[in-house]
């Protein structure tokens, strides 16, 4: 069989093939050495390439750009985010009643009504007795302005009083808001005392429970009320009347003294021009006026007076002259 190992048949010609032995079997480790050793030197210069490039990406990075920003000191930061805005404190108009007072002195009562209204809106109330303070209402009415009734069902009323009471709810169009006794402080009144313990002892504990209290849980509902107390209706008690003023005795929703502001806008109005308004404006009035009732209260406590009375002589008229139409002995709750 023929292969390219065949010898040529010239003897002299080099042999190709030296029995079994590789043919580069004989050079093979004089190859050996230069390439290992290229190998190396490879290697070598790879590191110092690698070392080079490492050295100059440092110095690159350690160049600053113009526009950098500063490094942040993270000790700092903290410090300066926890400083504290000053505290903006909101500045609040304390109302001096006693010169608004002076400024509406010579006001009327439709004026000073009007001004209630539109300082307070439905945080004021007027108190309604069922008798000639009815006339309050038709000036709130003739105001435009919204309004607020409240009235004191201390249980002991007139037929009369809670026939004008409907009377004045239809004729207004509006919803008389009732406060009354607590029902365990009365049962236990009448149950220690009886029905009349004020013919004996005074009308004093009577009115607190009836009267009083309700009166301080209505007030703790507003921030003012309107009153119908005139300076002639007890010259004892009532003559320095001011329009408006700071409720010395009653707290209002904030709570505390004077957190209630009382306006008292008949204060300078006498009782027969109030009577005068009543007729002109034909509003509803207690039935109980034609029959000699002028102050009206509760009905045991109450009763018509004479001619040259005066009006709150038919007030509690049991009692000893010295207190006969007013509580000389617990102004700070008056009842009347």
């Amino acid at each position: 069989m023929a292969l390219a190992f065949a010898s040529s048949s010239s003897s002299s010609a080099p042999t190709a093939f030296s029995g079994s032995s590789f043919p580069f079997s004989s050079s093979s480790s004089e190859l050996k050495a230069p390439q290992i050793g290229s190998l190396r030197l490879l290697d070598q210069d790879r590191t110092h390439a690698l070392s080079r490039a490492v050295n100059f990406s440092q110095r690159r990075c350690s160049v600053k750009p113009v526009n950098a920003e500063p490094k942040r000191n993270d000790s700092i930061v903290p410090l300066a985010a926890t400083i504290a805005a000053p505290e903006v404190v909101e500045k609040v108009e304390v109302e001096d009643y006693e010169r608004l007072a002076k400024e509406l002195e010579d006001a009327s009562p439709l004026e000073i009504i009007d001004k209630a209204l539109e300082k307070f809106g439905n945080d004021i109330g007027i108190a309604f007795s069922g008798a000639e303070d009815v006339a309050l209402i038709e000036y709130a009415h003739l105001t435009g302005r919204p309004y607020r009734v409240f009235s004191l069902d201390t249980g002991r009323l007139n037929p009369e009083t809670y026939q004008l009471f409907d009377q004045v709810e239809k004729h207004y169009g509006i919803r008389i808001e009732y406060m009354f006794p607590d029902a365990v402080e009365v049962q236990a009144l009448v149950r220690n005392k009886g029905l009349f313990s004020f013919y004996e002892d005074g009308h004093q504990e009577c009115c607190r429970v009836r009267k009083v209290r309700p009166l301080r849980r209505a007030l703790k509902g507003l921030r003012a009320w309107i009153t119908g107390q005139r300076k002639d209706q007890s010259p004892g008690t009532r003559s320095e009347i001011p329009i408006v003023q700071v409720d010395p005795v009653f707290e209002g929703m904030d709570g505390g003294i004077g957190s209630l502001v009382k306006w008292n806008p008949v204060a300078n109005v006498q009782g027969q021009d109030i009577w005068n308004f009543l007729r002109t404006m034909n509003v509803p009035v207690n039935s109980l006026h034609s029959k000699g009732y002028v102050s009206i209260g509760c009905e045991p406590c109450t009763r018509p007076v004479l001619p040259g009375q005066h009006e709150r002589e038919g007030r509690w008229w049991w009692e000893s002259s010295g207190q006969t139409g007013s509580i000389r002995s617990m102004p700070s709750e008056n009842c009347n």
